[in-house]
């Protein structure tokens, strides 16, 4: 087939070098995001999908808005069979959607028509879902709402994170791509209709969203903290300072007894309010919640670096007792 590739961060990467190694495909052209200011020069960065475009010698189209005549038109000299969508960062209005003879198919990171919209990878991760996954539609003027035409499920670790997952479920769209575009040409393939009163939308992740609120339970902090990893992160206050919290895990009652914890430290565990240090020892650190103790286990202090909790534990002299905050915008 004759493809043109839309596609913008790291997400995409993998797809589009499995079509560029296929020998079966030809992508004629790869549209991208203009490139942006980044990192603390603010000087203009190229997104990785250009990059690897470049890498592989293939032509590159960067419309500040896909929409625009002048854009349609030159998507329209390509005469291409099909255009393959990840992660590019524009609505494709009508006039696009049907112009390759296969029309347009993306590539979104979870099992539609759950979390249609522009973060389901975190919220997967964020609502505690046991599995996640890659689907293939076929792209229509809807918000993720096309026919489902391949998915691959992958089943979610209970130390999983956003990045980790995003990680997962970008390199498996490669091989579920080739699959996919297989049963296309060969006229296989059966188009699935989302079940709208499945769906759910993943709406926009914000930083305030990171800000802990200590009066929810550890298991719902825990998957907060793992969701919002990388970004935009998990955080709270400790003596004035932003203090984030990169991982952390619900503690056991059998955890507990091995440390010899009824109450610990002369401190009361009826008592004591959320976001309270509960337990220090030289490898753990242990945080009231509403609910439950949460396990400290990676940190990183305003102006430090991220570190084990046993490396924060030897620069930092947190005491039992001690209260993490809420502060702030929340």
């Amino acid at each position: 087939m004759k493809i043109i590739f839309m596609g913008t961060p790291d997400f995409a990467v993998p797809a589009l070098k499995a079509l560029a190694e296929s020998g079966k495909h030809e992508v004629s052209l790869v549209v991208t995001q203009p490139d942006r200011p980044k990192g603390r020069s603010g000087k203009p960065a190229p997104s990785d999908v250009k990059l690897c475009a470049q890498e592989y010698g293939i032509p590159v189209f960067q419309p500040e808005r896909v929409r625009e005549k002048e854009a349609v038109d030159r998507l329209r000299e390509e005469e291409a069979d099909i255009i393959v969508v990840a992660a590019f960062g524009q609505i494709l209005p009508k006039e696009i959607l049907e112009m390759p003879r296969y029309g347009c198919v993306n590539i979104h990171g979870s099992l539609l028509p759950a979390y249609r919209g522009a973060a389901p990878i975190q919220w997967a991760v964020l609502d505690g879902q046991k599995e996640a996954g890659d689907t293939i539609m076929q792209m229509n003027e809807g918000l993720d709402t096309g026919d489902i035409l391949t998915q691959e499920k992958v089943e979610l670790s209970p130390d999983e994170t956003a990045g980790s997952l995003y990680d997962r479920l970008s390199e498996m769209g490669g091989p579920l791509l080739l699959r996919t575009l297989d049963e296309i040409a060969a006229g296989t393939i059966t188009p699935v209709p989302q079940d709208d009163a499945k769906s759910c939308y993943a709406k926009m992740l914000r930083k305030e969203m990171g800000n802990i609120d200590w009066n929810r339970s550890a298991e719902e902090i825990g998957r907060l903290i793992r969701g919002l990893n990388p970004w935009p992160s998990a955080y709270t206050h400790w003596n004035g300072k932003m203090l984030k919290i990169w991982m952390a895990k619900p503690v056991t009652g059998e955890e507990l007894r091995e440390l010899g914890c009824g109450g610990k430290n002369g401190l009361d565990f009826k008592e004591v309010k959320p976001g309270t240090v509960m337990i220090v020892t030289k490898d753990a650190l242990m945080v009231e919640t509403g609910d439950g103790l949460l396990a400290l286990e990676e940190l990183q202090l305003e102006g430090k670096k991220r570190m084990p909790v046993q490396a924060f534990l030897m620069g930092c002299r947190m005491q039992a007792g001690e209260q993490l905050e809420r502060i702030g915008r929340f």
